[in-house]
């Protein structure tokens, strides 16, 4: 299992509940890194490999109770183990930067706290898994719930009228769980705030952009070349 100081690439993964603008921020960073000249690799969970993307849609369509939290924790951790293998090692080791929508803090939130699966065993999983191959930083885009589902309603409305809907599962299962997913990713951040980045996603889109260029910069001096 390859460590962190076997490659010279950066990581970052960004988490949130849903509709709290991850993709369109995602998108914002790696259009000014690669105007710098640097190369982004983007990515997401559950995906982003051929193998994990199979699996994606095992997660992601169907009835909210389709799976248990353990078996979602499995799946997932089955694409993630792909996902590391085939798409971010072998970019971190090129020098790229990687980012990632939703990583192995999605499925603690998901699953083991809001879940109710429990944080023993995910954390297992993610030794088994991840090891030291985690993110560099983490970005949370925190965003009150009814908001954050309202901003995914329409979302999902765009998505099924352009005949790409489906994806469903975890905002079908309502405000309950999802705050329970928003408190799980700030507890998360609480624990470890050398490695995560709480983002006031409630503004516009400019407006939370500039708030997490600045906290980026702050916390990676040197990432941005102006």
């Amino acid at each position: 299992m390859d460590a962190p100081d076997a490659w010279t690439g950066l990581f970052i993964s960004f988490e949130g509940g849903d509709g709290a603008g991850k993709t369109t921020q995602i998108t914002r960073l790696a259009e000014i890194l690669r105007a710098e000249g640097r190369e982004v690799v983007l990515t997401r969970e559950p995906g982003g490999s051929e193998g994990a993307e199979a699996i994606r849609k095992l997660i992601l369509e169907g009835d909210a109770d389709r799976w248990s939290p353990l078996a979602e924790a499995l799946l997932m951790y089955a694409a993630r183990e792909d996902h590391l293998e085939r798409t971010i090692i072998p970019a971190l080791h090129r020098g790229a930067v990687v980012i990632t929508d939703r990583f192995a803090d999605s499925t603690m939130a998901y699953q083991g706290l809001a879940g109710s699966l429990g944080e023993e065993t995910v954390s297992t999983l993610y030794k088994l898994v991840v090891g030291e191959r985690g993110p560099d930083l983490t970005i949370i885009l925190d965003i009150p719930v009814e908001e954050g589902l309202k901003r995914a309603g329409h979302r999902a409305g765009d998505k099924k009228n352009a005949g790409h809907g489906g994806e469903q599962r975890f905002e079908s299962k309502g405000t309950a769980y999802q705050e329970e997913v928003r408190q799980a990713f700030l507890e998360i951040a609480r624990r470890e705030p050398e490695r995560c980045l709480v983002v006031d996603a409630r503004g516009d889109e400019e407006s939370v952009a500039a708030q997490l260029r600045k906290a980026v910069e702050a916390r990676l001096p040197g990432l941005f070349s102006a």
